[in-house]
Protein backbone atom coordinates (compact mmCIF):
# COMPACT_ATOMS: atom_id res chain seq x y z
CA UNK A 1 0.00 0.00 0.00
CA UNK A 2 1.41 3.51 -1.15
CA UNK A 3 2.04 5.66 1.44
CA UNK A 4 0.64 9.32 1.49
CA UNK A 5 3.15 12.00 1.64
CA UNK A 6 2.34 14.54 4.57
CA UNK A 7 1.55 17.63 3.60
CA UNK A 8 1.80 21.02 5.67
CA UNK A 9 -2.02 21.83 7.10
CA UNK A 10 -3.60 25.45 6.97
CA UNK A 11 -6.76 24.56 8.75
CA UNK A 12 -7.89 26.61 11.70
CA UNK A 13 -6.21 25.56 15.06
CA UNK A 14 -8.42 23.53 17.34
CA UNK A 15 -9.76 25.75 20.11
CA UNK A 16 -12.77 23.68 21.28
CA UNK A 17 -10.24 23.22 24.10
CA UNK A 18 -11.08 26.37 25.63
CA UNK A 19 -14.74 26.24 25.57
CA UNK A 20 -16.80 26.79 28.74
CA UNK A 21 -13.59 27.98 30.24
CA UNK A 22 -13.37 31.40 32.00
CA UNK A 23 -12.03 34.43 29.72
CA UNK A 24 -8.33 34.91 30.55
CA UNK A 25 -7.79 31.25 31.05
CA UNK A 26 -4.27 29.90 29.50
CA UNK A 27 -4.67 26.97 27.83
CA UNK A 28 -1.93 26.03 24.97
CA UNK A 29 -3.74 25.65 21.19
CA UNK A 30 -1.20 24.82 18.52
CA UNK A 31 1.64 21.97 18.19
CA UNK A 32 4.40 21.78 20.03
CA UNK A 33 7.24 22.38 18.24
CA UNK A 34 10.42 21.55 20.63
CA UNK A 35 11.05 20.17 23.69
CA UNK A 36 11.63 22.21 26.87
CA UNK A 37 11.03 26.07 27.31
CA UNK A 38 14.35 28.01 26.37
CA UNK A 39 15.38 31.33 27.85
CA UNK A 40 17.81 34.13 26.88
CA UNK A 41 18.42 37.66 27.74
CA UNK A 42 20.58 39.95 25.83
CA UNK A 43 20.82 43.16 28.32
CA UNK A 44 22.56 46.09 26.29
CA UNK A 45 23.71 49.56 26.63
CA UNK A 46 25.17 52.26 24.85
CA UNK A 47 28.29 50.87 26.77
CA UNK A 48 28.29 47.49 26.43
CA UNK A 49 26.12 44.10 25.97
CA UNK A 50 25.59 41.18 28.79
CA UNK A 51 24.08 37.80 27.16
CA UNK A 52 22.97 34.94 28.93
CA UNK A 53 21.76 32.40 26.82
CA UNK A 54 20.35 29.70 29.23
CA UNK A 55 18.58 31.63 31.53
CA UNK A 56 16.15 30.75 34.12
CA UNK A 57 12.83 32.37 35.75
CA UNK A 58 15.02 34.01 38.38
CA UNK A 59 17.65 35.47 35.88
CA UNK A 60 14.14 37.31 34.25
CA UNK A 61 12.92 38.12 37.81
CA UNK A 62 16.48 39.69 38.46
CA UNK A 63 15.95 41.91 35.13
CA UNK A 64 13.70 43.65 36.54
CA UNK A 65 15.57 45.99 38.09
CA UNK A 66 17.72 46.84 35.36
CA UNK A 67 18.28 50.19 34.06
CA UNK A 68 19.61 49.16 30.47
CA UNK A 69 17.57 47.65 27.35
CA UNK A 70 16.39 44.27 28.11
CA UNK A 71 14.76 41.33 25.63
CA UNK A 72 14.14 38.47 26.63
CA UNK A 73 13.19 35.38 24.69
CA UNK A 74 11.58 32.82 24.96
CA UNK A 75 11.59 29.61 22.83
CA UNK A 76 8.44 26.88 23.15
CA UNK A 77 4.64 27.90 24.33
CA UNK A 78 3.90 24.83 25.21
CA UNK A 79 5.06 24.81 29.26
CA UNK A 80 2.26 27.51 30.04
CA UNK A 81 3.17 27.16 33.76
CA UNK A 82 6.67 29.02 32.48
CA UNK A 83 5.02 30.97 30.76
CA UNK A 84 2.56 32.39 33.52
CA UNK A 85 5.42 32.61 36.13
CA UNK A 86 7.39 34.94 33.45
CA UNK A 87 4.20 37.11 32.54
CA UNK A 88 3.25 37.53 36.56
CA UNK A 89 6.85 38.69 37.33
CA UNK A 90 6.19 41.56 34.48
CA UNK A 91 2.37 42.27 35.70
CA UNK A 92 1.05 40.71 32.09
CA UNK A 93 -2.70 41.05 31.84
CA UNK A 94 -4.23 37.29 32.01
CA UNK A 95 -6.00 37.94 28.52
CA UNK A 96 -2.21 38.49 26.84
CA UNK A 97 -1.21 35.40 28.29
CA UNK A 98 -3.99 33.35 26.79
CA UNK A 99 -3.18 34.99 23.60
CA UNK A 100 0.54 33.84 23.81
CA UNK A 101 0.19 30.23 23.97
CA UNK A 102 -2.76 30.43 21.57
CA UNK A 103 -0.44 30.16 18.18
CA UNK A 104 -3.43 30.85 16.07
CA UNK A 105 -4.13 33.82 17.42
CA UNK A 106 -4.67 36.44 14.86
CA UNK A 107 -2.26 39.55 14.55
CA UNK A 108 -3.31 42.63 16.51
CA UNK A 109 -1.85 45.21 18.84
CA UNK A 110 -3.31 46.06 22.53
CA UNK A 111 -2.01 48.65 24.35
CA UNK A 112 -1.70 48.36 28.61
CA UNK A 113 -1.24 51.12 31.17
CA UNK A 114 2.50 49.92 31.36
CA UNK A 115 3.19 47.25 27.81
CA UNK A 116 2.14 46.95 24.82
CA UNK A 117 1.25 43.91 23.27
CA UNK A 118 2.27 42.59 19.73
CA UNK A 119 1.26 39.61 17.93
CA UNK A 120 2.24 38.45 14.04
CA UNK A 121 3.38 35.50 12.14
CA UNK A 122 7.24 34.61 11.44
CA UNK A 123 7.16 33.15 7.82
CA UNK A 124 9.83 31.03 6.56
CA UNK A 125 9.98 29.16 2.65
CA UNK A 126 10.68 25.52 2.85
CA UNK A 127 12.60 24.73 -0.51
CA UNK A 128 12.32 20.69 -0.19
CA UNK A 129 8.72 20.68 0.41
CA UNK A 130 8.08 23.94 -1.50
CA UNK A 131 5.87 25.11 1.09
CA UNK A 132 5.77 27.73 4.05
CA UNK A 133 6.44 27.50 7.64
CA UNK A 134 4.34 29.69 9.76
CA UNK A 135 4.80 30.64 13.64
CA UNK A 136 3.41 32.47 15.59
CA UNK A 137 5.55 35.32 17.15
CA UNK A 138 4.39 37.44 19.93
CA UNK A 139 6.31 40.40 21.89
CA UNK A 140 5.57 42.39 25.42
CA UNK A 141 6.84 46.35 24.66
CA UNK A 142 7.57 47.50 28.22
CA UNK A 143 9.42 50.23 29.62
CA UNK A 144 13.23 49.56 28.61
CA UNK A 145 12.21 45.69 28.16
CA UNK A 146 11.01 43.86 24.88
CA UNK A 147 9.78 39.87 25.97
CA UNK A 148 9.27 37.62 22.55
CA UNK A 149 7.57 34.69 22.61
CA UNK A 150 8.52 32.25 20.04
CA UNK A 151 7.05 28.56 19.18
CA UNK A 152 10.46 27.13 18.66
CA UNK A 153 13.97 28.02 18.23
CA UNK A 154 15.74 29.47 15.30
CA UNK A 155 14.08 32.40 14.10
CA UNK A 156 15.37 35.78 11.57
CA UNK A 157 16.53 37.51 14.52
CA UNK A 158 20.16 36.81 14.49
CA UNK A 159 21.35 39.55 12.31
CA UNK A 160 19.63 41.95 15.26
CA UNK A 161 21.64 40.11 18.05
CA UNK A 162 24.57 40.29 15.83
CA UNK A 163 23.94 43.91 15.29
CA UNK A 164 23.32 44.56 19.49
CA UNK A 165 26.70 42.26 20.09
CA UNK A 166 28.97 44.50 17.37
CA UNK A 167 26.95 47.73 18.11
CA UNK A 168 25.97 48.65 14.59
CA UNK A 169 23.13 50.92 13.41
CA UNK A 170 21.06 52.49 16.27
CA UNK A 171 19.95 49.65 18.36
CA UNK A 172 22.06 50.63 21.12
CA UNK A 173 21.90 53.83 21.33
CA UNK A 174 17.81 53.69 20.95
CA UNK A 175 15.26 52.45 23.29
CA UNK A 176 13.01 49.27 23.67
CA UNK A 177 10.44 50.89 21.05
CA UNK A 178 12.90 50.52 18.23
CA UNK A 179 14.61 47.15 19.13
CA UNK A 180 10.41 45.82 18.98
CA UNK A 181 10.33 47.77 15.65
CA UNK A 182 13.62 45.84 15.04
CA UNK A 183 12.16 42.76 15.46
CA UNK A 184 9.12 43.29 13.45
CA UNK A 185 11.21 44.80 10.34
CA UNK A 186 12.88 41.28 10.78
CA UNK A 187 9.64 39.39 10.36
CA UNK A 188 8.41 41.73 7.89
CA UNK A 189 11.96 40.96 5.65
CA UNK A 190 10.99 37.50 5.88
CA UNK A 191 7.93 37.41 4.16
CA UNK A 192 9.51 39.53 0.89
CA UNK A 193 12.25 36.39 0.60
CA UNK A 194 9.68 33.34 1.46
CA UNK A 195 7.46 34.82 -1.20
CA UNK A 196 9.82 35.73 -3.41
CA UNK A 197 10.83 32.07 -3.46
CA UNK A 198 7.18 31.28 -3.77
CA UNK A 199 6.93 33.82 -7.22
CA UNK A 200 10.10 31.18 -8.22
CA UNK A 201 7.87 28.00 -7.45
CA UNK A 202 4.90 29.65 -9.45
CA UNK A 203 7.21 30.53 -12.87
CA UNK A 204 8.52 26.76 -12.92
CA UNK A 205 4.93 25.20 -12.61
CA UNK A 206 3.64 28.51 -15.08
CA UNK A 207 6.68 27.05 -17.33
CA UNK A 208 5.87 23.29 -16.84
CA UNK A 209 1.67 24.19 -17.89
CA UNK A 210 3.05 25.91 -21.05
CA UNK A 211 5.09 23.17 -22.00
CA UNK A 212 2.49 20.48 -21.65
CA UNK A 213 4.35 18.65 -18.82
CA UNK A 214 1.54 19.60 -16.72
CA UNK A 215 0.79 16.44 -14.86
CA UNK A 216 -0.04 16.86 -11.32
CA UNK A 217 -0.16 20.25 -11.33
CA UNK A 218 -3.34 20.85 -10.80
CA UNK A 219 -3.05 19.82 -7.21
CA UNK A 220 0.30 22.04 -6.94
CA UNK A 221 -1.89 24.82 -7.56
CA UNK A 222 -4.22 24.22 -5.59
CA UNK A 223 -2.18 23.93 -2.72
CA UNK A 224 -0.18 27.35 -3.33
CA UNK A 225 -3.76 28.63 -3.33
CA UNK A 226 -4.06 27.63 0.07
CA UNK A 227 -1.14 28.87 1.28
CA UNK A 228 -1.44 31.95 -0.36
CA UNK A 229 -4.88 32.58 1.29
CA UNK A 230 -3.24 31.37 4.86
CA UNK A 231 -0.90 34.20 4.28
CA UNK A 232 -3.26 36.89 3.03
CA UNK A 233 -4.54 36.37 6.69
CA UNK A 234 -1.48 37.03 8.25
CA UNK A 235 -0.34 40.14 6.28
CA UNK A 236 -4.02 41.66 5.76
CA UNK A 237 -4.28 42.60 9.61
CA UNK A 238 -0.39 43.68 10.04
CA UNK A 239 -1.25 46.63 8.26
CA UNK A 240 -3.57 47.22 10.88
CA UNK A 241 -1.29 46.59 13.90
CA UNK A 242 1.03 48.75 12.54
CA UNK A 243 -1.35 51.86 11.66
CA UNK A 244 -2.09 51.34 14.97
CA UNK A 245 1.05 51.60 16.43
CA UNK A 246 2.10 54.73 14.13
CA UNK A 247 -0.73 56.47 15.79
CA UNK A 248 -0.38 55.59 18.82
CA UNK A 249 0.08 58.22 21.92
CA UNK A 250 1.25 55.71 24.17
CA UNK A 251 4.49 56.77 25.77
CA UNK A 252 6.66 53.57 25.07
CA UNK A 253 6.96 54.03 21.25
CA UNK A 254 8.89 57.60 20.66
CA UNK A 255 8.45 60.03 17.28
CA UNK A 256 11.65 58.61 16.06
CA UNK A 257 10.46 55.20 16.24
CA UNK A 258 7.23 56.02 14.60
CA UNK A 259 9.28 57.08 11.82
CA UNK A 260 10.49 54.10 10.98
CA UNK A 261 6.88 52.52 11.78
CA UNK A 262 5.75 54.55 8.44
CA UNK A 263 8.38 53.03 6.70
CA UNK A 264 7.58 49.30 7.47
CA UNK A 265 4.04 50.33 6.65
CA UNK A 266 4.96 50.73 2.99
CA UNK A 267 7.49 48.03 3.45
CA UNK A 268 3.67 45.57 4.47
CA UNK A 269 1.60 47.50 1.86
CA UNK A 270 4.49 45.80 -0.60
CA UNK A 271 4.10 42.41 0.62
CA UNK A 272 0.34 42.93 0.32
CA UNK A 273 0.90 43.53 -3.40
CA UNK A 274 2.92 41.09 -4.03
CA UNK A 275 0.30 38.12 -2.26
CA UNK A 276 -2.48 39.73 -4.32
CA UNK A 277 -0.77 39.73 -7.45
CA UNK A 278 0.80 35.83 -6.83
CA UNK A 279 -3.17 35.21 -6.23
CA UNK A 280 -4.16 36.42 -9.39
CA UNK A 281 -1.36 34.79 -11.19
CA UNK A 282 -2.79 31.33 -9.52
CA UNK A 283 -5.80 32.01 -10.87
CA UNK A 284 -5.26 32.49 -14.39
CA UNK A 285 -2.43 29.75 -14.40
CA UNK A 286 -5.67 27.70 -12.99
CA UNK A 287 -7.33 28.56 -16.02
CA UNK A 288 -4.43 28.04 -18.06
CA UNK A 289 -4.38 24.49 -16.85
CA UNK A 290 -7.93 23.57 -17.55
CA UNK A 291 -7.69 25.19 -20.83
CA UNK A 292 -5.04 23.61 -21.87
CA UNK A 293 -6.67 19.99 -21.22
CA UNK A 294 -9.50 21.00 -22.83
CA UNK A 295 -7.56 21.79 -25.66
CA UNK A 296 -5.85 19.14 -25.68
CA UNK A 297 -9.09 16.94 -25.23
CA UNK A 298 -10.39 18.54 -28.47
CA UNK A 299 -7.64 17.79 -30.69
CA UNK A 300 -7.95 14.40 -29.74
CA UNK A 301 -11.62 14.14 -30.49
CA UNK A 302 -10.95 16.36 -33.56
CA UNK A 303 -8.31 13.20 -34.43
CA UNK A 304 -10.89 10.41 -33.80
CA UNK A 305 -13.89 12.25 -35.18
CA UNK A 306 -12.06 12.96 -38.65
CA UNK A 307 -11.08 8.95 -38.53
CA UNK A 308 -14.53 8.27 -38.28
CA UNK A 309 -15.98 10.09 -40.40
CA UNK A 310 -13.51 8.48 -43.37
CA UNK A 311 -14.28 4.76 -42.46
CA UNK A 312 -18.34 5.56 -42.39
CA UNK A 313 -18.94 5.52 -46.16
CA UNK A 314 -15.77 2.65 -46.62
CA UNK A 315 -17.99 0.76 -44.25
CA UNK A 316 -20.76 1.68 -45.94
CA UNK A 317 -19.12 0.28 -49.26
CA UNK A 318 -18.16 -2.92 -47.28
CA UNK A 319 -21.41 -3.46 -46.04
CA UNK A 320 -23.17 -3.51 -48.98
CA UNK A 321 -21.02 -5.55 -50.47
CA UNK A 322 -20.77 -8.02 -48.07
CA UNK A 323 -24.42 -8.67 -48.22
CA UNK A 324 -24.86 -12.51 -49.39
CA UNK A 325 -27.11 -11.86 -52.08
CA UNK A 326 -27.05 -14.36 -55.31
CA UNK A 327 -27.77 -11.53 -57.94
CA UNK A 328 -25.44 -8.93 -56.91
CA UNK A 329 -23.80 -7.14 -59.90
CA UNK A 330 -20.00 -7.27 -59.62
CA UNK A 331 -19.51 -10.24 -57.74
CA UNK A 332 -18.43 -12.40 -60.61
CA UNK A 333 -16.36 -9.59 -62.19
CA UNK A 334 -12.73 -10.48 -62.24
CA UNK A 335 -11.54 -7.38 -61.16
CA UNK A 336 -14.56 -6.32 -58.98
CA UNK A 337 -11.87 -6.40 -55.58
CA UNK A 338 -9.60 -3.98 -57.07
CA UNK A 339 -12.29 -1.23 -58.33
CA UNK A 340 -13.98 -1.56 -55.12
CA UNK A 341 -11.05 -0.82 -53.42
CA UNK A 342 -9.92 2.09 -55.90
CA UNK A 343 -13.42 3.54 -54.96
CA UNK A 344 -12.86 3.42 -51.14
CA UNK A 345 -9.30 4.74 -51.55
CA UNK A 346 -11.02 7.82 -53.77
CA UNK A 347 -13.65 8.40 -51.32
CA UNK A 348 -11.40 8.31 -48.18
CA UNK A 349 -8.50 10.58 -50.74
CA UNK A 350 -11.10 13.01 -51.35
CA UNK A 351 -12.47 13.69 -47.37
CA UNK A 352 -8.74 14.49 -46.84
CA UNK A 353 -8.51 16.81 -49.12
CA UNK A 354 -11.34 18.43 -48.55
CA UNK A 355 -11.08 18.55 -44.46
CA UNK A 356 -7.46 20.20 -45.34
CA UNK A 357 -9.03 22.47 -47.56
CA UNK A 358 -11.62 23.49 -44.84
CA UNK A 359 -8.59 24.02 -42.56
CA UNK A 360 -10.18 21.15 -39.82
CA UNK A 361 -6.99 18.78 -39.70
Amino acid sequence: MRKRRKTTSYHPLKRSIKSGLAPGTPVFVGERKQDDVQISIMTYSHDGVEELRSATLEDCRKSVASDSIRWININGLHDVKTIETLTRQFSLHPLTLEDIVNSGQRPKAEEFHHYIFLVLKMLSYDDARKTFSIENISLILGENYVISFQEKKGDLFDPIRDRIRTGKGRLRSSGADFLAYSLMDAVLDGYFIAIEKLGDHIEEVDEAILAGNDTGQMAVIHRMKRELLYLRKSVWPLREEISQLEKSSSPLISAATKTFLRDLYDHNIQVIDMVETYRDILGGMHDTYLSSISHRMNEVMKVLTIIATIFIPLTFVAGVYGMNFQYMPELEWRYGYFVVMGIMAVIGGGLLVYFRKRKWI
